[in-house]
């Protein structure tokens, strides 16, 4: 994750002082150091455009596809006058904003499941958090009256596991966290004390930042690490004469054969990942439905695009019917929030630049994949003490998840794979989902022993976001040379055809990069209604 850019004037030799506290202790004691040197710049927040009352004066706009993206939209346009009308292929709001429960239906190009959850019980197959600083969605959120609770991101408690270290067992959290830590803060406190790195911190107070290092590893006095409480301990502190008997410290040797430091040791640190986390109480679809409530009446479901057509006036588009009848609408403007995977595959007259470029992004899409178990004893509460969080393996799988609500209730949904390497996911997306529930299975089971006995394919349900109709993938993946070409060029209309969605931000794969990019649009129509005066279409 790259950090926020320095402040003009920094050194050399800061850069390389905050290069070893990114080592030590990743993005956040990074960001903290940074604040404390006065060199973040403070972060910008996301405002409505501020359109009047009646300014659209009735101008049709033709929005296609009803996610966020496509209902933020609708949503701003109608209160400032415009005409809006959204054409939905499915027959459901939301887009990849959707919940699972039991009785529901996933359906993928080739095959189809019915989810046979209990009643309560649901699955995230799309996205499933909302950091705290997208404001865009949490304010809808607030607006329409969504509730919110915290999602446990990261917890101390669950697991890593590598068959390359440790012989293969899953290793806790906060022992692969602190010890890793611990041994880092001993090296940099060796290099200050050997004075290595006097040039490079010579207007810092060495013996304050010596204690700061001795602290932040919990070293010894003599400036080692020999482990600590942080790491927890294998029998815990009791009443009487209970003392404890703490674990000892993971090799470094070991940490170093493993692949956890990559990034999954500070993945809970990231931007878009750090404290505090919140989901809508009962499913992340509420969102969804709040918007749909809020202008459901302008949505036409099973309406499936065909072609898009530029007119003298403005757009023409050609679409089936929820019947099966093809019929054409017309209007003044155009909001297309398909992903690029699907709008490239559609018959439309864009320029030829902007076809190109939408042929580029839709080529790149993240194949994401998820499975669910539902589980009838919380095992992970009762034999681990695992409360929410996510355990992560070198297995295919990558992530278990476990249920932030039902606390010591009698059942819960662990997710039991979220894949987001593309080979691994283009491996999995050709598994049927028998397969893909058998696999995650078997690779479950090398972070908790008994898995296979506590939950079973029968109750499980897994989506390959590659082969879902209408969406053809997870979300857009752009590489710098396509951020500098194809997407600029996607950010400009093409006639009356304005383009939305998470695939036009930097926040992809988020609510709040739809949301955010969605009211660019909406901008922009407005921007070209004002310069106009008038609407095309009488």
């Amino acid at each position: 994750m790259p950090l926020p850019p320095f402040c003009s004037g920094g050194s050399a030799s800061r850069r390389r002082f905050l290069k070893l506290v990114g080592r030590a202790g990743g993005t956040a004691a990074v960001l903290t150091t940074m604040k404390e040197m006065g060199l973040l710049a403070p972060a910008g927040a996301t405002s409505k455009p501020a359109l009047q009352a009646q300014q659209g004066n009735g101008t049709r706009v033709v929005i296609l596809g009803a996610g966020l993206a496509g209902m933020t939209a609708a949503y701003e346009l109608r209160k400032a006058g415009f005409d809006c009308q959204i054409l939905e292929a499915q027959d459901r709001a939301g887009g990849r904003c959707q919940t699972i429960r039991g009785g529901d239906v996933l359906t993928e190009i080739e095959s189809s499941q019915t989810c046979s959850f209990d009643e309560g019980l649901y699955f995230n197959p799309g996205p499933a958090r909302i950091p705290y600083h997208h404001t865009a969605v949490l304010g809808y959120c607030k607006e329409f009256g969504v509730p919110l609770e915290v999602i446990v991101n990261e917890n101390r408690a669950a697991y890593f596991q590598d068959d390359k270290a440790f012989g293969g067992q899953p290793v806790l959290n906060r022992r692969v966290v602190n010890d890793s830590r611990g041994y880092i803060a001993e090296l940099l406190a060796k290099a200050i004390n050997q004075k290595s790195l006097d040039q490079e911190i010579s207007d810092l107070d060495q013996e304050r930042l010596i204690s700061f290092v001795k602290s932040f590893g919990s070293l010894g006095n003599d400036y080692r690490y020999a482990g600590s409480s942080r790491g927890g301990y294998i029998t815990g502190p009791g009443a009487g004469t209970v003392v404890g008997e703490a674990f000892e410290p993971l090799g470094l040797a070991a940490l170093l054969s493993s692949d956890f430091w990559d990034y999954k040791l500070h993945f809970g640190e990231g931007y878009t990942q750090a404290v505090t986390m919140l989901r809508p109480v009962g499913g992340m679809d509420k969102v969804a439905q709040a918007f749909a409530a809020q202008i459901g009446e302008l949505i036409e479901y099973g309406a499936e695009v065909s072609q898009i057509r530029r007119t003298p006036e403005g757009v023409r588009i050609i679409y089936s019917g929820s019947d099966g009848t093809e019929k054409a609408l017309v209007a003044d403007y155009a909001i297309c929030t398909f992903p690029l995977s699907v709008l490239a595959e559609i018959d439309a007259d864009f320029s030829p630049a902007v076809q190109a470029a939408i042929e580029a992004g839709g080529s790149s899409y993240a194949k994401a994949v998820k499975v669910a178990f539902q589980a009838n004893r919380r095992f992970w509460e009762e034999d681990y003490n695992i409360y929410g969080g996510i355990s992560w393996t070198e297995k295919d799988i990558t992530q278990i998840w476990y249920p932030s609500s039902g606390f010591q209730s009698s059942n819960g949904i662990v997710v039991g794979a979220y894949i987001w390497d593309n080979p691994i996911g283009e491996r999995w997306g050709l598994l049927s989902p028998v397969e893909r529930l058998a696999k995650a299975i078997e690779e479950g089971s090398a972070i908790h022993p008994n898995y296979d006995e506590e939950i079973s394919a029968a109750q499980g349900v897994t989506v390959a976001w590659e082969k879902v109709p209408f969406s053809k993938g997870g979300w857009a993946e752009w590489e710098d040379e396509q951020r500098e070409a194809a997407y600029q060029i996607l950010l400009q209309p093409d006639g009356p055809i304005f383009l939305a969605g998470e695939h036009l931000s930097y926040l992809t794969g988020w609510q709040e990069g739809a949301i955010q990019s969605a009211l660019l649009a909406v901008e922009g129509v407005a921007s070209q209604v004002a310069q106009t005066g008038y609407s095309h279409i009488s």
